[in-house]
């Protein structure tokens, strides 16, 4: 009989934690139980709670994953012989194709909604910062320009989670000419 292997804690927190992105994207922290999260995932509430201490510190997880993934994204994405503008202009185009995740998109929505609970609101703080940060060293842009990338980021968000791209309105020609859009999936 061959022997089975049985997954580590490490393997079952991160399968746990991919498991909070897509259910908390599609339900939001107030209305998703950490049972709904641990069966998507395969495991028992019980080991969720041993994993997790509260709902709140999975949803934290999700969203420090999701704002660790931005991160890795937008660094990738700049080659080392460019920066400053035409640099925030490729981490540009790699946040459109990033935020067509569907569950990326809607979990940074979902936790702007729930920042009123402090713990979220440091959360979404620090994983802001972080883009910040690092779009500040790996570009060397002036603060007033990666503002500017932030806010377009923001405006990406809008239009992507009320799918603007597909709408043939004139408000909605005005606020994503120029914008790259990749087509959202889930």
């Amino acid at each position: 009989m061959p022997s089975r292997t049985l997954s580590t804690a490490d393997e079952r927190t991160d399968a746990l934690v991919a498991a909070a992105v897509s259910v908390f994207a599609r339900t939001g922290f107030h209305a998703t139980p950490v049972a709904a999260v641990a069966a998507e995932a395969g495991i028992s509430t019980a080991y969720a709670f041993k994993l997790f201490e509260s709902k709140i510190d999975l949803f934290i997880a999700a969203v420090d994953n999701c704002y660790e993934r931005i991160v890795r994204t937008l660094r990738a994405a700049v080659r080392d012989d460019v920066s400053g503008t035409r640099a925030l202009d490729d981490m540009g185009r790699a946040y459109a194709a990033l935020i067509a995740d569907r569950s990326l998109l809607m979990l940074q929505v979902h936790a702007l909604a729930a920042a009123s609970e402090p713990k979220i609101r440091a959360a979404v703080r620090r994983g802001t910062g972080n883009i910040v940060d690092m779009a500040r060293a790996i570009t060397g842009a002036p603060d007033s320009e990666i503002r500017e990338f932030m806010a377009v980021g923001q405006l990406c968000h809008l239009l992507t989670a009320v799918d603007a791209f597909a709408l043939d309105d004139d408000w909605a020609h005005a606020m994503t000419e120029g914008i790259e859009h990749s087509a959202p999936h889930a």
